[in-house]
């Protein structure tokens, strides 16, 4: 799906301005992960790096009763794109995981985990495979929702279930959400400058 729309990508941008609650570092290890009604909780997890999958997991956080938690590292990536798509590369390449800032949820209180992510180097981000190294979800429903800068979602399905071992992973959304590498591009373009690959 392309976001085209120059009324939709304003609102995407108002959106994921907005807040979305509070974040959960760490879910109470004594909670019991239900819902006033009994029903299972789901958590949505997700890395968001210029506010596009931030903005998916707002709304699947809104409509689904869940709790939320951002995906962020100890030392942050560069603000500059292209300099965070090489760093992710070389990250990738590597086998690095980096330092997560919080501790993850106790998923044990979980059925169900929607995950979320941008493609970074064609598949899921350091980040990511970081949180995942750290949790456990077996005989989890997984959901992943990703988001893309128009290369579609790489090789994130296959690199996902090696790292979601015993999961049920259900069909993913998969999103372009682009603008960001597509203003930079153009901007250079513009200024007669050559736009990195």
């Amino acid at each position: 799906m392309t976001i085209d729309n120059p009324s939709r990508r304003m609102l995407m941008t108002a959106m994921a301005a907005l807040p979305i609650g509070e974040t959960v570092a760490a879910i109470d290890a004594e909670g019991d992960g239900a819902t006033a009604t009994g029903r299972p909780r789901a958590l949505v997890a997700f890395l968001s790096r210029s506010g596009n999958t931030r903005v998916l997991a707002g709304v699947i956080h809104r409509a689904e009763p869940s709790d939320l938690y951002e995906i962020r590292t100890v030392r942050a990536y560069p603000d500059d794109y292209f300099q965070t798509v090489e760093q992710a590369r070389q990250e990738r390449d590597e086998g690095h995981l980096p330092a997560l800032r919080d501790g993850p949820p106790n998923i044990a209180h979980y059925d169900k985990v929607y995950l979320g992510f941008p493609i970074w180097g064609e598949t899921l981000p350091p980040p990511v495979r970081s949180f995942l190294s750290q949790i456990d979800l077996r005989g989890k429903t997984v959901v992943p929702f990703i988001t893309h800068g128009g290369y579609g979602a790489g090789k994130s399905a296959a690199d996902l279930a090696k790292r979601a071992k015993g999961a049920m992973l259900k069909p993913p959304l998969v999103m372009e959400a682009d603008q960001e590498r597509r203003t930079t591009t153009e901007v250079l373009q513009w200024l007669g400058k050559p736009v990195p690959r």
